[in-house]
């Protein structure tokens, strides 16, 4: 019931969103509403492009920020400072920046064999990407795995567990429900992050966005097309938003 009503809620919200934008579509006049209805597809394609380059970065740095995490954990100081400067480093750099860096570190093309294999933008921009989502989902399994009672270490140090066996069988299965909600809501901030891949020339909904005004080129049609994205950033958000909050409910420490 109380998910039918979050969701009746999101949706809600999303319908007061596009009425929002109504003024600026009925302002702009026939010739530019049906200019707009011609591009939705292509910016629905492009809008997929965040969605996917979204689910690419938040996969490879979840893997990665798991280990940044873990071994923030580690009981070797210097190996425990090592990570965990790692991940403040990536968690508080700009996330322009990174992308930046990326487009200029990185090679249009590398060799492989003497084949040259060409290295597109939408990779980059999913490296970029990656670097800061790992750095929060690092902070994500560290806050996680020390949220738990020293009493769950304390008994499995008592039937002879190793310490990774420990983590394995007794801290990460309990850790991973309270990791749920913060993971999410990165990946939710991800999200509209995303449009930040237009600098590397991926052709995402933002690049698909100024294609089009300059395709059309009437200055009217700016406050529709940007407003048509902002209604789709976020009826996606939103959701993520709203499940993320029940699950902090769901799980909440006491």
């Amino acid at each position: 019931m109380k998910s039918a009503n979050s969701l009746k809620s999101t949706w809600l919200l999303a319908a007061i969103g596009m009425a929002a934008c109504a003024p600026a579509l009925a302002s702009t006049g026939e010739a530019s509403v049906t200019a707009l209805v011609k591009w939705i597809p292509l910016l629905l394609k492009g809008f997929a492009v965040d969605v996917g380059i979204s689910f690419a970065s938040m996969a490879l740095g979840t893997v990665l920020g798991a280990v940044l995490g873990i071994g923030q954990i580690a009981q070797a100081g210097p190996t425990r400072k090592f990570f965990s400067w790692t991940t403040q480093f990536f968690r508080n750099a700009p996330w322009l920046v990174l992308l930046f860096f990326c487009v200029m570190l990185l090679p249009n093309q590398f060799s492989v064999f003497g084949i040259s294999v060409p290295f597109p933008g939408w990779v980059k921009g999913i490296i970029g990407l990656t670097l800061p989502v790992m750095g929060n989902v690092s902070e994500v399994v560290r806050g996680g795995i020390q949220s738990l009672p020293s009493g769950q270490w304390e008994a499995a140090d008592a039937l002879a567990l190793s310490r990774w066996q420990t983590l394995k069988l007794v801290i990460l299965p309990q850790a991973v429900k309270r990791m749920v909600p913060p993971w999410m809501n990165a990946y939710a901030v991800l999200m509209m992050a995303t449009p930040l891949v237009s600098i590397v020339g991926v052709e995402d909904s933002v690049t698909v966005a100024r294609s089009v005004l300059s395709a059309e080129n009437s200055p009217a049609l700016l406050m529709p097309v940007y407003g048509l994205l902002l209604v789709l950033f976020f009826a996606y958000c939103a959701p993520i938003a709203k499940w993320t909050r029940s699950l902090e409910k769901r799980y909440a420490i006491v």
